[in-house]
Parts: C-alpha cells; sequence; structure tokens
C-alpha cells in the first residue's frame, strides 16, 4: 500500500478522513487533501491504538484503519465471553453480533471459536468520492454484517473488475436497480449502496423505514442492486488515468489530447457510451452521432461498434434476461426527472407507476428527445418485455455532481425504491 502523509491527495485520503471524523478525530472538511491536521488526527489515532504517532499512514496503521472501513473485527472466543461482554468491549450491541453469526448459539459461546464482531459504524460513508474498491470493500463488509444478503457478480467489466449484484428478499415479485451507467454519475452507486444497508439493517432489527414494513418487503419481493455498472469509468473519473492502464494512449486521444477525465467522462474504458450500446434502436443512435460530433470512442454518445458490444452492457443484459423482472430502475443524473416511456412502448400501467414516483420523489415525468431516445437500458427493456421500465435523473446541477448533493438524492429516492418493489 502506498504510504499517506503531508502532501498526499486522492480518493483513499478522503476515505481515511471521512473515518477520523467518524471516530471523534477532527480533520475538518473531507477534502482529500492529507494536511497537517489530517496528519495530527492520525497521530491521535496511534497513539490511541499504541502505534507509533507518526502521522503517517503506513501499512501497519492502514491495516488497523481497515478493519474500522471494513465495518467488523474478527475474534477468537475466551473463557468466560458472553456476546454481552464482547458487544461492551467492542462498543457494539449483541444484536448486531448475533445477527452476523447466525452460527453460534449465543447461551453456549464456544471457547477458541472465531466469530466476526461488527462495529456500531455504518459501513457506507457517504461524504467521500466513491471507487470501486470502496465499493467492494463495503459490499464484503455488508455481507459479514448481514449474511442474509446474497452478493454476486454478473460478469466482468473490460479490466476485470467484478459487476456485482445484492440480492434482497425472497418474494416473487422480483426488481431490478442499476447505477452509474455513466461514470461521472457515480453519486448514483452512493444512493443504491446506502439503500442496501439501511435496508438490510431494518430487516435484521425488524424495523420499517419510511413507514414501510421490510420484512413485508423481504417476504413479498425480491430487490436485485447492481450498483456499478461501469467501474472501469468510475475509477478514470475518480482516480485519474495511470500509466498501466492498457488503453492509456488511446484514452488520451479519445478525451482530445487531455489527461483530466474527472469532469466529462461518461463512457467505459473503451470510450463507449454503455447507456447507447442496447439493441433498441441502436443503429438510429449510431447514425446520430456524427450529428453530435462524434465520430468514435470519446467521452459520450459514442454507442460503440455493435450492440451489446461491451462487456459490461452485455452482463446487464445477460443479467436481465436470466431473471423474470416485473420492474426495472436505471439510474442516472442530473435533472430531477423520471424517464419512462419508449417509442409510446410503455404501457398504461407504467405510466400510472411513473406518476407515484413522481408523487414519492418530486421529479418530474420527462420524455427524451434526440440520441437520447435511442440504445439506452430502460429503452431496451420496455422494448423487450413491454413492462415498466425507468430512467431516473437525481439531483440539479452540472455532472459530476458534488457529494454533498447526497442527502436529498438518497430522501428525494428512499420512498421510491421502496414502493418500486411492491407496486
Amino acid at each position: 500500500m502506498e504510504t499517506l502523509k503531508i502532501g498526499s491527495t486522492g480518493t483513499r485520503v478522503m476515505e481515511i478522513q471521512a473515518l477520523l471524523n467518524k471516530l471523534g478525530y477532527d480533520v475538518g472538511e473531507v477534502d482529500g487533501i492529507y494536511g497537517t491536521r489530517t496528519a495530527e488526527a492520525v497521530s491521535k489515532f496511534q497513539r490511541y491504538f499504541g502505534l507509533s504517532p507518526t502521522g503517517v499512514v503506513d501499512d501497519v496503521t492502514y491495516k488497523l484503519m481497515n478493519r474500522f472501513l471494513s465495518g467488523y473485527d474478527t475474534y477468537r472466543i475466551r473463557p468466560g465471553d458472553t456476546v454481552y461482554l464482547i458487544a461492551k468491549k467492542y462498543y457494539t450491541t449483541p444484536a448486531s453480533i448475533i445477527t452476523a453469526n447466525p452460527q453460534i448459539n449465543p447461551k453456549d459461546l464456544r471457547v477458541g471459536q472465531v466469530i466476526n464482531v461488527p462495529y456500531s459504524l455504518d459501513v457506507v460513508y457517504t461524504n467521500i468520492d466513491y471507487t470501486y474498491d470502496i465499493m467492494k470493500r463495503n459490499l464484503e463488509g455488508l455481507k459479514v454484517r448481514y449474511p442474509f444478503i446474497e452478493l454476486g457478480s454478473a460478469g466482468k467489466s473490460q479490466l476485470g473488475k467484478e459487476l456485482y449484484y445484492v440480492k434482497l428478499g425472497k418474494g416473487p415479485n422480483k426488481v431490478f436497480y442499476n447505477a452509474s451507467h455513466h461514470a461521472i454519475e457515480w453519486i448514483t452507486t452512493v444512493l443504491l449502496m446506502k439503500f442496501v444497508e439501511n435496508f438490510s439493517k431494518s430487516y435484521a432489527l425488524g424495523q420499517s423505514i419510511e413507514g414501510y414494513n421490510v420484512n413485508d418487503i423481504w417476504n413479498k419481493s425480491t430487490i436485485y442492486v447492481m450498483p456499478m455498472v461501469n467501474p472501469d469509468g468510475v475509477d478514470l473519473v475518480l482516480n485519474g488515468l495511470s500509466p498501466s492502464n492498457p488503453y492509456y494512449n488511446d484514452l488520451i486521444k479519445w478525451n482530445n489530447g487531455s489527461l483530466d477525465f474527472s469532469k466529462n467522462w461518461s463512457a467505459n474504458i473503451r470510450g463507449v457510451d454503455l447507456n447507447h450500446n442496447y439493441d433498441a434502436m441502436w443503429q438510429e443512435s449510431k447514425d446520430a452521432e456524427a450529428s453530435y460530433g462524434v465520430y468514435g470512442p470519446g467521452p459520450t454518445r459514442y454507442s460503440g461498434t455493435s450492440p451489446e458490444s461491451e462487456t459490461e452492457t452485455k452482463a446487464v443484459a445477460n443479467f436481465t434476461r436470466a431473471n423474470d423482472f416485473r420492474l426495472v430502475i436505471a439510474y442516472h443524473s442530473q435533472g430531477e426527472v423520471i424517464y419512462w416511456n419508449y417509442q409510446n412502448l410503455a404501457t398504461d400501467e407504467a405510466k400510472r407507476i411513473a406518476t407515484i414516483f413522481s408523487q414519492l420523489s418530486g421529479y418530474q415525468l420527462g420524455e427524451t428527445t434526440g440520441i437520447t431516445s435511442y440504445a439506452g437500458y430502460k429503452d431496451w427493456f420496455i422494448e423487450k418485455y413491454r413492462r415498466p421500465g425507468y430512467t431516473i435523473e437525481v439531483g440539479l446541477g452540472v455532472n459530476p455532481l458534488p457529494i454533498s448533493q447526497f442527502n436529498k438524492i438518497y430522501r428525494d429516492n428512499i420512498k421510491v425504491l421502496l414502493e418500486g418493489a411492491l407496486i
């Protein structure tokens, strides 16, 4: 692991700053810049845990921090231990330990047995730039905390990253939510990840969310969530272009000679706009490219060489074909608008549901025009299955939206995500 110290910048610094703030070691603004205040907070953290207070995040310090970032620790049961005493030691609850370890008998702990002990901190952070690696660790942490959720992969990205999905529930009504088809719209991944965490926590505790009975949803429906369709693109936007990237020279050329991908890059790592790569009037999308100044791979609107030419779109389409989804939602940003129709193929039921989503979120219903009318995921779903499919554009402003908009985006959409599983 690269050592983090004064002068370091980036998403890993941001994540550590967010952790330190949450643990009570105040670093001020989470800005991804490792300054003196961050170094002082790291020193206090190190001192508290018996490490040399260097103010530098080396391998030993990061290994300790990573336990908190993962959201749990492993613990070997000793003579005299009880679930209550272990929970007290970790400032957590007996219920969370029992949930994470369904194999144990809380009244008869076996000495030497290793258990997972969740911390009281939430796993998913909503105030940081959210990379693939952060998502992966969060998914693994959530699976440990809530073993009843199912974690799988629908395939791999062009660079070999897993296209993870989470399965929530066991009911016959199957719905599918996905996010981050477009790289600069990564804030939508945070929305779905926080939904997964809060839904799982509420199910474990037998609690409701916004008046919705989570246990009822669990039994009636199965929610499939793919939080990041375009992990290669998201990491390009947030972490920049690495010289080791096999498309290094091509990407610079496709980005008009610029090394800055942080403000304009929607495409995958091959310069294909994934939401123009589905088999729904794909040729019309291709034919329209020139009128938008698109003549090959680039930041946006390049439809690829054929429908589902990209590993990511092929995986999402295959995942959809393999499941009998009653409804799908693809999350994008920005505009606070819900697109529900495609070539007038949407049913009256689809419009009725769209109207309910609009009322729950405060978002307007919209109709696409021009090249945006073709070859998107919800377009393909509506055309192939004649079932309700939605593109929901969250937030307002210029992409990429700042993470400071997250709380409003979550409030706007939580009832949509819950209602969508039942309607």
